[in-house]
């Protein structure tokens, strides 16, 4: 329940799986509003060994005692069995497409937290995106859901310098600004009386799920960089924060792969801070010369 005594009646179901969702649902419990329901994805395998994991937003929620519901595929009707009549819905990286059928179950309607200045940077991966665009400012951005992926109109937004931050700094960063943002306008969320912006659809750009091959680095474009070429250092170097993380930046050498994990820029060069050989534990005291520069 909501904690505001205007708030009391009403109920809202929260929607997340991955660590951001977890970092915004930790925040909303620690002030108090926390959701009747959390919806998350099964649980999966995960690793090298195939260990079934629960999503971090699941853990989450059985610590606090808040019901978990895990649908291979969303039921509007089997939602409105299980837990009665639910007000509005929170989305934070819920990773698949909330159809009409479901967003017509919330009568106060579905508000999705997006990690970017919507309409740039829609869709699946928009922290990476914007860290590898080299971009100086990203957002987080609470807009109405339809059924187009982060398509609805804007409620609010906040702009944030990311500039030299990681993956997992710019994640926790948004997510937690997000739910700053969104306590701000929860009232009118109650209330029906919100002022929404339509987005500018002709500025939209789009994202698509990252994987392990989008983390690979010819050998030659990382010699140039270790060698002062100013762009491939600047690329590169973003790759590590936006990727470094998840899934891994890697290279190649006579078949064996040598992780990126960190690294710095300095007067144009990158210079490697930490790299893991295959086999081998991380370490920042490495020979130079076994990238044959």
């Amino acid at each position: 329940m909501l904690k505001n005594n205007k708030l009391k009646e009403k109920k809202y179901a929260f929607f997340g799986s991955p660590k951001f969702a977890e970092i915004v649902l930790d925040n909303l419990i620690k002030k108090e509003i926390k959701p009747a329901v959390v919806i998350c994805n099964p649980d999966r395998p995960v690793g090298r060994k195939k260990i079934i994991t629960p999503p971090p937003t699941k853990i989450l929620a059985l610590k606090n005692n808040i019901p978990v519901y895990q649908p291979e595929k969303l039921n509007p009707e089997e939602i409105k069995k299980k837990f009665g009549q639910i007000d509005f819905a929170i989305i934070a990286a819920y990773g698949k497409i909330i159809e009409k059928e479901i967003i017509n179950l919330f009568k106060d309607g579905v508000f999705g937290i997006h990690p970017s200045l919507l309409p740039k940077f829609r869709g699946a991966s928009p922290i990476q995106y914007a860290i590898l665009n080299s971009e100086k400012y990203s957002g987080i951005t609470i807009y109405k859901m339809n059924d187009k992926i982060d398509h609805g109109p804007i409620l609010i937004q906040k702009k944030i310098k990311i500039i030299d931050k990681n993956y997992l700094e710019v994640e926790e960063l948004l997510a937690k600004e997000g739910v700053i943002i969104l306590y701000k306008i929860l009232k009118n969320i109650i209330n029906n009386s919100l002022i929404l912006k339509t987005q500018d659809h002709n500025q939209a750009t789009f994202t698509k799920k990252i994987n392990t091959e989008d983390g690979f680095i010819e050998l030659d474009d990382l010699k140039l960089a270790l060698l002062g070429h100013k762009d491939m250092a600047q690329k590169i170097y973003q790759k590590i924060l936006a990727l470094g993380n998840e899934p891994g930046v890697y290279t190649l050498i006579k078949d064996k792969r040598i992780k990126l994990l960190d690294a710095l820029l300095e007067e144009e060069k990158l210079i490697l801070k930490t790299i893991q050989i295959e086999g081998k534990t991380p370490t920042n005291d490495f020979d130079k010369n076994i990238f044959n520069i």
